[in-house]
């Protein structure tokens, strides 16, 4: 799988940016101490801009910045043979087609090293109007290597937005029997209520998660029905 296949299989802004957002809050539930957390969103990451983003703790990671000219994303596989550190900079084609609406992005401090050096190994992008995502013309390793860029690893939960394969890697990174029940809840962006979050942690409050629910963004109303 490369950033190719991925862009197909991702849905439309909205719906990669709920989903998004739903990962986060369960884990901001799971995992109290935001440093252990894989993935995050921050609602207020600057003016005009949501960011979500996952990271290993091993060098893995990736970015999305949704904003109003639409949604770019970044991600970095630290092994990949497509790492800009095992090369003169990032792999020809993966940020060469970057539209400039999303060029300040591309040249942002945070998504690279303290040499200036974008951290990235695969990249697509989704501008508002667009019928598809994007992604570079791109010469991947002819190797057969089945996972060049890192794309099938470190957007696993992007391409496989189910709640079993949420609940699959909470139960394997934290090591705890995770309700798929509460799961499906919470990834349906219900409200949180009492009893889900006790399913999830027993160990924490409704009120602990004030602060987690406002920087995430995550509804704390029922949504209204058509």
């Amino acid at each position: 799988m490369t950033i190719h296949d991925v862009a197909r299989r991702l849905p439309e802004i909205p719906a990669l940016r709920d989903h998004c957002r739903s990962m986060a809050m369960l884990e901001a539930i799971l995992s109290p101490d935001w440093a252990d957390r894989y993935y995050s969103f921050d609602a207020h990451w600057s003016a005009g801009e949501e960011m979500a983003s996952m990271r290993n703790g091993s060098g893995d990671e990736y970015s999305i910045v949704f904003s109003a000219a639409g949604a770019y994303i970044r991600g970095f596989a630290h092994e990949s043979q497509m790492s800009p550190y095992a090369h003169d900079g990032p792999w020809p084609g993966v940020l060469d087609d970057v539209p400039e609406v999303f060029r300040s992005c591309v040249e942002e401090p945070a998504f690279a090293d303290e040499e200036g050096i974008p951290a990235v190994t695969a990249c697509a992008w989704r501008e508002v109007g667009d019928g598809a995502w994007k992604a570079g013309s791109i010469e991947f390793p002819a190797d057969g290597d089945s996972d060049p860029d890192g794309s099938e690893y470190v957007f696993r939960l992007l391409t496989d937005r189910s709640a079993e394969a949420f609940q699959h890697f909470a139960e394997d990174y934290y090591e705890i029997p995770v309700p798929l029940a509460a799961v499906q809840h919470v990834l349906a962006l219900r409200p949180l209520t009492a009893e889900v979050v006790a399913a999830l942690n027993p160990q924490i409050t409704m009120d602990a998660l004030t602060k987690d629910i406002t920087e995430i963004g995550y509804p704390q109303l029922a949504q209204p029905t058509d």
